[in-house]
């Protein structure tokens, strides 16, 4: 087949500044084997264009408004072979362990680019002809890994087919585990996350969050009270009057926070 007529490589970019979109636009102009199908401004346009157009291909910066890079990949999951375009050389180490093609540090040159694009076509042909790859499944919580080292979440992205919601922790009620996912119960809603309930807990703040059962985490401030419910168990009532159930463990660990 000539090269004119190969499957081409759907791309799309993903930055907050129009310079750093253009840039990307000169480089991979350079290169017909790539067609950019989109371009995105912010996180929330980058999961809805991913999910819906399906690309091979996605140039992705780090640092950006409503979401930043590590919250997109976390929710598109690893279908998409990802190089994250960015002017911090802090979160190098962390990209590669979330599996991307490359780094590019801003500002970069053709020749750097075309290294990146290079592995980036490999990664991609490799995939389309089914060859066993290199990348493992994602981490549970890509957020994660932007975060300093004992920072804890403030927020929790969670997509709901090519919607995406903001919990900020504080308005977390509390969380359920259901096999795979976490129920996130919020405002009354819940929002199911592909998540394990012990990634979530280690993310949270231990002061503000409890595990109060294997499937349970609360948020110590909307616990009103400990009642007891059947021989030898106990359950939380909420401050909006959901009952949670508690372990023999987690009430101890209650007690003593609300004997304080």
């Amino acid at each position: 087949m000539s090269p004119s007529k190969e499957k081409k490589i759907r791309a799309i970019i993903v930055d907050d500044e129009d310079l750093a979109r253009q840039v990307l636009r000169e480089f991979i102009s350079k290169h017909d084997e790539v067609e950019i199908i989109a371009e995105c401004a912010n996180g929330f346009e980058a999961v809805k264009a991913v999910m819906e157009q399906k690309p091979d291909l996605l140039f992705l910066d780090i640092q950006m408004p409503k979401l930043d890079g590590f919250e997109v990949l976390e929710l598109i999951g690893n279908e998409t072979a990802v190089v994250f375009v960015t002017a911090y050389d802090s979160y190098a180490i962390k990209a590669f362990g979330v599996h991307a093609v490359d780094y590019l540090l801003k500002p970069y040159g053709a020749e750097r680019f075309d290294g990146a694009l290079e592995r980036a076509k490999e990664r991609v042909s490799g995939r389309a002809a089914g060859k066993s790859s290199p990348d493992l499944p994602l981490p549970v919580d890509l957020s994660a890994s932007a975060r300093a080292p004992l920072q804890h979440l403030d927020r929790i992205a969670v997509r709901d087919g090519t919607r995406v919601f903001i919990i900020p922790v504080a308005k977390l009620d509390y969380a359920e585990a259901q096999d795979d996912y976490v129920a996130l119960a919020s405002e009354g809603k819940k929002h199911l996350k592909q998540q394990t309930i012990s990634s979530l807990e280690a993310a949270l703040d231990p002061t503000r969050f409890m595990r109060i059962h294997r499937s349970y985490i609360v948020n110590l401030e909307r616990v009103a009270r400990l009642e007891p419910y059947a021989k030898d168990s106990h359950i939380a009532v909420l401050t909006n009057g959901t009952q949670i159930p508690v372990s023999r463990s987690g009430y101890t660990k209650l007690r003593e926070f609300l004997d304080k």
